[in-house]
């Protein structure tokens, strides 16, 4: 099986949203990613740190989906990466109540040897350098590499973040983010901007309004699913990049035709994740509801029309 590489916080969320409030729960950027991954068949690993108040049973549930944790350290005596955060009633705008980075603060990547190799890295959305340092210590060129990032590294770490945007093949950021790093409005602009910047492959996020990806002059657009109840919004678009990455590495083809189907199944997954708090609805979502699923994405994006 083809591996995938997974850089990204393991952490603790507390969500408020209109639904309701938790405590601290499974959250962070990889853990999304591997679990959206795991529906593909692949090897993956997660690099990422944690403290020793990590509870045995969250590692239990990612190893228990075949989840390589050998990259992930355990700082004794440490704490854990905290987030906080309170949804508005659209529940796409939120206030951030708590970031206390805690280990991820000296966080030194080591990836384990037999990921050095890997078919694919996907790059959570951490500080541009640590993404830097996974990069250095791969031993042949993955071929693909897959970058996450937000607007946070664009306001305090520029320099070291378009550094790392050289090197990757697909950058995923959502449409305000790629307005920021490219300073045009248009999406179609912002794209051929990020194009000059490395990228062959520009997909730019737009929440429950779906995804777009741009490749040279091709554009694709995958359509978020309509759904009645949106729970909690928390780690989608990291849902999202795990599908994306996940279908990817598992069919070993990197053409544009396989990048619009990951697209879908990125966006597939996604769906699940937000109808519970955190991770929840991750660790109970079936293949067959990601079938049953796919087909409503069929449904609603495909028609015949007859051109005169």
């Amino acid at each position: 099986m083809n591996k995938l590489l997974i850089v990204g916080t393991v952490a603790f969320d507390a969500i408020e949203t209109p639904f309701g409030k938790t405590d601290k729960i499974l959250g962070g950027a990889g853990t999304f990613i591997g679990l959206s991954a795991s529906h593909f068949k692949l090897q993956s690993a997660i690099v990422s740190v944690v403290g020793d108040d990590f509870p045995q049973e969250y590692l239990d549930l990612l190893t228990a989906r075949n989840i390589d944790i050998s990259g992930l350290e355990i700082v004794k005596g440490g704490k854990t990466f905290f987030w906080s955060g309170r949804y508005h009633n659209d529940m796409n705008s939120r206030d951030t109540l708590a970031t206390e980075l805690n280990v991820l603060a000296d966080f030194n990547p080591i990836v384990p040897e037999n990921y050095k190799n890997a078919d694919v890295v996907m790059l959570g959305n951490l500080h541009p350098i640590v993404q830097t340092g996974v990069l250095n210590q791969m031993t042949q060129k993955p071929k693909l590499v897959v970058l996450d990032t937000m607007n946070f590294w664009m306001d305090c770490a520029l320099p070291e973040l378009l550094d790392v945007i050289k090197r990757v093949d697909v950058i995923t950021i959502n449409d305000e983010e790629a307005r920021q790093l490219s300073g045009e409005y248009s999406l179609v602009k912002a794209a051929a901007k990020i194009h000059t910047m490395g990228p062959k492959y520009v997909v730019i996020k737009k929440g429950e309004h779906g995804a777009l990806i741009f490749y040279n002059e091709h554009i694709f657009f995958a359509p978020a699913l309509p759904l009645a109840d949106v729970f909690d919004p928390t780690g989608a678009g990291d849902t999202f990049a795990g599908g994306f990455a996940g279908f990817i590495t598992q069919q070993g083809d990197i053409s544009f035709e396989t990048m619009k189907t990951a697209i879908i199944q990125g966006s597939n997954l996604a769906s699940f994740c937000v109808e519970k708090f955190g991770t929840e609805r991750m660790l109970t979502v079936t293949e067959a509801e990601v079938k049953n699923r796919l087909k409503q994405f069929k449904a609603l994006t495909q028609f015949e029309i007859e051109l005169q």
